[in-house]
C-alpha cells in the first residue's frame, strides 16, 4: 500500500540541508508535511532551517552523525518529542568517494562510506522502524544512486554502498509488508544531480575538489542531462505515493540498467545450460 503524504504529516530527512534532502524538505513542506531536518553539518543545518521557515515551513532541526547509531537514535527521540509520531523516514545523507581504482582506495575511504551510505540506513531504520510499526503505518524513503544500478568504475566505494542500498531497501520493503501493507519502503536512485555533494564532501575531507567545481554541474559537462533537487524530490514523493519500491530520475538512467540486469541474466542463464560440475568460462 502506498503512504498518501498529507497535510500534518512528519517526515524526517537527513542530509536534510542542501541537496537532495533540502530539495524533499521544500517539496513535503508545500504539501504541508512538518519537518524533521537532520545534517552533519550545523551551519548548513541552522541556514536550512531558517530558510525553510521563512517559507512557511513547521520545522526543527537536529545535528545528527548519522554513521553513529546513538546520535540516529537522539534524532528519533527528537522527532516524537517535537511531533509525537514519524510517518516517513527519508535516509538521505550522503558523501562521495575519491576516483581511483578499487585497489587504491584506501580503508579510511569505505569505513567513511560504509559508515555513511550504508550503516547511516541502516541506523536509521533501525531507529524508526519500531515507531513506525508500533502506530501501524509508515514509509521509508533511502537515497542510493544509480551507481546502485550498475557498474561505476573508478568509484568502487561508492558504487558497492549504493548497490547495498537498492538490496537493503527491497528487502526492507518485503520484510515491512509482512508486518502491515500500509508500511514500506522506496529506494531513490538518480542521475546526475546538481547538488553541493562534491563540495560538501570535500568540507567533510572525502574528497579533494578541483577550484572552482563546487557542485555537481561540473561532473555533467558533455554528457545526460542533470537534475535539479526539487525534480529529484518530486520523483521521489511520487513513488512513494504510487507505493514503487524504485525510483530512478535521470537520463540515461533505465538505459544503463537494463543493460546491467541483461548481462545478469544472460549469465545466470548461461550457466544454467552447463553439464553438472562443469563451470562456464569466467566462472567461480
Amino acid at each position: 500500500m502506498a503512504l498518501r503524504i498529507d497535510k500534518g504529516q512528519v517526515a524526517v530527512i537527513t542530509g536534510g540541508a542542501s541537496g537532495i534532502g533540502y530539495g524533499l524538505a521544500e517539496a513535503l513542506a508545500a504539501r504541508g508535511v512538518r519537518l524533521v531536518v537532520a545534517d552533519i553539518r550545523e551551519d548548513g543545518l541552522a541556514e536550512a532551517q531558517e530558510s525553510l521557515r521563512a517559507a512557511g515551513a513547521e520545522v526543527t532541526a537536529a545535528a545528527t552523525d548519522v554513521s553513529d547509531a546513538a546520535s540516529v537514535r537522539r534524532l528519533a527521540d527528537h522527532a516524537v518529542a517535537a511531533y509525537g509520531r514519524v510517518d516517513l523516514v527519508c535516509n538521505n545523507a550522503g558523501v562521495v568517494c575519491p576516483a581511483a581504482p578499487m585497489w587504491e582506495q584506501d580503508d579510511r575511504t569505505w569505513e567513511r562510506m560504509i559508515g555513511v551510505k550504508l550503516r547511516g540506513v541502516v541506523h536509521g531504520v533501525r531507529a524508526f522502524a519500531p515507531l513506525l510499526i508500533a502506530q501501524g503505518t509508515g514509509h521509508f524513503l533511502n537515497t542510493a544512486s544509480a551507481g546502485g544500478l550498475a557498474p561505476l568504475p573508478g568509484r568502487t566505494p561508492y558504487a558497492g554502498t549504493m548497490h547495498a542500498v537498492v538490496g537493503l531497501t527491497e528487502t526492507l520493503d518485503a520484510e515491512l509488508k509482512q508486518v502491515s501493507q500500509a508500511l514500506g519502503a522506496t529506494v531513490l536512485c538518480p542521475g546526475l544531480v546538481d547538488t553541493p555533494l562534491g563540495e560538501n564532501s570535500a568540507a567533510l575531507g572525502a574528497i579533494r575538489l578541483p577550484p572552482g567545481a563546487d557542485s555537481m554541474r561540473s561532473a555533467a559537462a558533455g554528457r545526460d542531462g542533470i537534475l535539479t533537487r526539487r525534480e529529484v524530490a518530486e520523483a521521489a514523493l511520487a513513488a512513494v505515493a504510487a507505493g514503487r519500491v524504485h525510483t530512478a530520475p535521470g537520463a540515461g538512467v533505465a538505459r544503463r540498467a537494463r543493460t546491467r540486469v541483461e548481462g545478469l541474466l544472460a549469465d545466470i542463464a548461461a550457466g544454467e545450460g552447463a553439464p553438472p560440475g562443469v563451470h562456464p568460462a569466467g566462472s567461480a
